[in-house]
């Protein structure tokens, strides 16, 4: 059993919006909203679904290339820009965007997540990422993307810019005196930061934000990313199969935090895919359902961008061909080691770990009642596999309606979610000291 004290302790949920929904037929279902991907209403409209089950935050990730668009694309609007509106059509729920350090700047990242503070009245958080892929680097002034530990020491750097950059204003900088000064220059300072990335003065053009940092969250599955994780970030999004693979990694980042020399709990929240309905068989039937409407080439197609292997003229039926151990490869490593631990436990055919991708590349996928979901998730919390869960719903809004019509009640009844928000601000919510 997990150490902390289990009266006090609540569960964090988190929005993963994406799309029409994770999995990858979810755009096909004759009741999806792929019409409405440009709609920005359709996309407050979930953040209001949401807030309405007290979810800690909205999260969206993001991408900097076109990727199979006849397949249905992921991504439309982004997620800066949208979370500006989506945060004036709510007032408790935060939001939190994936920034790329290897494609922004310090100051244009500091600049926009900053100013999202300020609009949304201290509830952004912001996912820093080092991407992935040669095609996002093509539309950036890459040939190809950087190597990998270049790719998170520029992280690193770009992560102390955009602090620093945070700081430059201290909090009580603006005067706002009509007979003198606006701000008081003492307390507006350059940073002068001069590294092996990044050249940048400052300060910030945009007073400190309201929670002095708008919360840091990281992702990172490889050692170098776990690494970038213990020193740096505030909350942890993870990918867990299952609980064997969750508890591995949730103690070794609370074991690295603490040897960073860090006093905080930084909550990690597994990516989890539900499918929920009143008997086991209903439910099992949702995931059919959207199982059936997978498009079998785009998924081939995902699977080989996952494994770095030309997948197309695979045999479906067939088991899976052996892939490289996970020290030979070197693509993303936290996806890859899902897959080999699938492949590993369920000895699948080709179509069968096509299925198991199909929502969520490999995060749990949990599929039941409102009683057996929530005794998952229990078992995990209490023991040392989550302090929460980054809700990846297969398809919106119904999947998310499912949660939170029927989940969240039965998490709230046994007193492990919050009834109602107790704080304004996403710190607030996540239990983290301000800065």
């Amino acid at each position: 059993m997990a150490a902390n004290n289990q009266a006090s302790r609540m569960m964090h949920l988190n929005l993963f919006l994406m799309g029409c929904g994770h999995h990858k037929g979810a755009w096909r279902h004759p009741k999806s909203a792929v019409e409405r991907l440009g709609d920005i209403d359709y996309y407050e409209e979930m953040a209001q679904i949401a807030e309405r089950g007290k979810l800690d935050a909205v999260f969206f990730a993001d991408g900097q290339a076109a990727v199979n668009v006849a397949d249905g694309t992921p991504f439309f609007l982004e997620p800066l820009t949208a979370m500006a509106a989506m945060s004036r059509a709510t007032e408790k729920i935060g939001f939190i965007s994936t920034v790329s350090s290897t494609f922004y700047t310090p100051f244009h990242a500091a600049r926009m997540v900053a100013s999202l503070d300020h609009i949304s009245k201290g509830r952004m958080g912001w996912n820093v990422v080092t991407s992935m892929f040669d095609m996002e680097a093509r539309n950036h002034n890459y040939e190809a993307m950087p190597v990998h530990a270049e790719r998170y020491r520029r992280a690193d750097e770009f992560v102390d810019a955009v602090l620093k950059l945070w700081d430059s204003w201290d909090a009580d900088a603006l005067t706002l005196d009509r007979f003198g000064h606006y701000a008081d220059p003492a307390k507006v300072k350059a940073i002068n930061h001069h590294g092996e990335f990044f050249l940048v003065d400052g300060p910030l053009n945009v007073p400190r934000p309201p929670q002095g940092h708008p919360v840091l969250f990281q992702a990172g599955a490889s050692d170098q990313g776990r690494e970038l994780a213990a020193r740096r970030a505030e909350a942890i999004y993870a990918v867990a199969y299952d609980l064997t693979a969750a508890q591995e990694y949730y103690r070794d980042i609370k074991r690295r935090v603490k040897a960073a020399g860090r006093d905080v709990d930084v909550p990690i929240m597994p990516g989890l895919v539900t499918y929920v309905a009143a008997t086991e068989e209903e439910a099992k039937a949702k995931q059919r359902e959207l199982d059936e409407m997978l498009p079998v080439a785009a998924s081939l197609r995902q699977l080989g961008l996952f494994i770095e292997r030309d997948c197309s003229d695979w045999d479906l039926d067939s088991p899976m061909p052996a892939l490289p151990p996970l020290a030979e490869f070197t693509g993303p490593k936290g996806r890859y080691a899902t897959i080999l631990r699938i492949i590993e436990t369920e000895q699948p055919t080709v179509r069968e770990l096509l299925g198991r991708l199909a929502a969520g590349g490999g995060h749990c996928t949990m599929v039941g009642t409102p009683t057996q979901i929530a005794d998952q998730m229990e078992l995990w919390f209490n023991n040392e596999g989550a302090d929460g869960f980054n809700l990846m719903p297969p398809s919106l809004p119904y999947s998310l309606n499912d949660f939170v019509e029927q989940v969240v009640p039965e998490l709230q009844r046994r007193g492990l979610f919050r009834q109602d928000y107790e704080t304004d601000t996403l710190r607030g919510h996540l239990g983290l000291a301000k800065p």
